[in-house]
């Protein structure tokens, strides 16, 4: 009975607990100046948990064989997580609550209210954006040709969280962090969207065993974003969300059933092996294709992608 018990507290605790052990060292070192630090101390203790966790409790143990990529996911999560905090840094430099002070939209942005109030408003603007790219990403052969990157890992796991051409990153980005700054947001609320995105990206692609009950249908959970890796096409493109399902909620994309999601995913199409090659091989006839998205070649026909 009680191993029973604490399987259960296990299977549906253990993701809302890292997740909120993570954002309240992170919240730590932003109330006492020392946000960069604190995040980053934060986000390795996450990396640490899992890499335990998947280890112990993994979903699927065929995934914890080595695909040969650790050292070339690591080195795209090197890349666009210190590009991020190169954008917040500059951002907390310059000041961009200030900037946007001098725009028609100066004191949109709710400062009185509580502060989680304001974060939960910010993840809220902001994922309209990523919602917006990350479909795109999928319904647009040229987006998708970067995209692509993140989908041909062969399996999912924590490590491969960062697995992003930077150009998708950048893509992410532009369409979706403008939205705060337009609306006067202080630096302290692009740093907790930042942080938060993070972690629920960790935690969305871990090997882990675990429930979630009707959280899938407010966040993005490990359990959707397998059913996003998959090759079937009416459920890869499905689960666009990065933090909130809402927009996937509102478009009809939310996909969520109860059998088990398929563990062969990846692309059929080519993609280098080499950290260089996948960041090289987007930009390889770029202009001798027609738009189309995933799914979709040249000529509006089968591709070898059949899945994301």
């Amino acid at each position: 009975m009680i191993r029973s018990l604490v399987r259960f507290a296990r299977l549906y605790l253990l993701w809302p607990l890292l997740l909120c052990a993570a954002l309240t060292i992170t919240w730590t070192g932003i109330a006492h100046g020392y946000s960069f630090l604190a995040f980053n101390l934060a986000y390795l203790g996450l990396a640490a948990c899992l890499f335990l966790a998947e280890r112990r409790w993994p979903y699927e143990r065929a995934w914890l064989e080595n695909d040969g990529q650790i050292g070339v996911d690591l080195a795209h999560t090197v890349l666009n997580k210190s590009a991020v905090q190169v954008l917040v840094a500059v951002g907390a430099v310059f000041g961009v609550a200030e900037v946007a002070r001098g725009t028609e939209l100066h004191g949109v942005w709710p400062g009185e209210w509580w502060l989680p109030a304001q974060v939960l408003l910010a993840l809220v603007l902001v994922e309209a954006g990523l919602y917006a790219a990350h479909r795109l990403a999928h319904e647009w052969r040229f987006l998708w040709r970067f995209h692509a990157v993140h989908h041909s890992a062969p399996r999912l796991t924590f490590i491969n969280t960062g697995r992003f051409h930077l150009v998708d990153t950048v893509t992410s980005i532009l369409l979706s962090q403008p939205i705060l700054f337009l609306a006067g947001a202080p630096i302290e609320i692009f740093k907790w969207v930042s942080a938060t995105t993070a972690f629920i990206g960790m935690l969305t692609h871990c090997n882990v065993e675990m429930r979630f009950g009707f959280l899938n249908y407010i966040v993005n959970t490990p359990v959707l974003h397998r059913f996003h890796h998959s090759r079937d096409l009416k459920e890869g493109n499905r689960n666009y969300g990065e933090n909130l399902m809402i927009f996937d909620l509102l478009f009809g994309t939310h996909h969520y059933a109860r059998y088990r999601p398929s563990v062969r995913i990846g692309i059929d199409e080519p993609m280098p092996a080499s950290f260089l090659g996948q960041m090289t091989h987007p930009f390889r006839g770029l202009f001798g294709e027609r738009d189309g998205g995933r799914g979709k070649g040249a000529s509006g026909g089968p591709a070898g992608r059949i899945g994301a």
